[in-house]
């Protein structure tokens, strides 16, 4: 095996994880995100001798495939059948913030796939303004409309709790 081989093996054994969740987070399917992360390792295999930041190029490959993923037109693309959030068992149980991360996601895919894209490299990932504008070829103004307008809907659509959880979190 090359050194070439072993180096990209240790990337995609340390990033998989990482990169699929940040698919996941852009398009909110398990599959699709596999596919587009699957899809940005095979081209950057190609290129991993002349890429000189080789996670920055996997991050906005990955978000970029799942984008087109989810631009698909609908005949083409599979459904699941129920998007539907189970109930919680217990109200005191101890599975809330999973159920608050559910919920979180859940908001999420209801964004368009830009802004979700956005929130999720800038919230998630934490890069910044001029990074994220980077990583979607977008001017930085674009970035900052998104992130209002995605921050907005996601408070909209989860209600004045997620004003009253970051207070308590500070």
């Amino acid at each position: 095996m090359s050194d070439r081989e072993a180096g990209f093996r240790e990337f995609v054994a340390a990033r998989m994880e990482p990169l699929r969740g940040l698919a996941y987070l852009t398009c909110g399917d398990w599959q699709v995100a596999e596919d587009a992360v699957l899809s940005a390792l095979a081209k950057l295999y190609v290129k991993w001798n002349r890429v000189d930041n080789p996670e920055a190029y996997a991050r906005t490959a990955v978000v970029r495939a799942a984008i087109d993923e989810t631009r698909r037109p609908w005949w083409r693309r599979e459904q699941s059948r129920s998007h539907a959030m189970p109930d919680s068992a217990l109200p005191d149980d101890a599975t809330g913030a999973i159920d608050e991360r559910l919920r979180l996601r859940q908001a999420l895919s209801g964004l368009p796939a830009r802004q979700r894209a956005v929130l999720v490299l800038r919230f998630l990932e934490g890069l910044s303004v001029q990074q994220t504008a980077a990583a979607l070829r977008c001017p930085e103004g674009t970035v900052k409309v998104y992130t209002a307008r995605g921050l907005g809907a996601l408070r909209q659509i989860l209600g004045t709790e997620l004003e009253a959880g970051h207070e308590a979190a500070v």
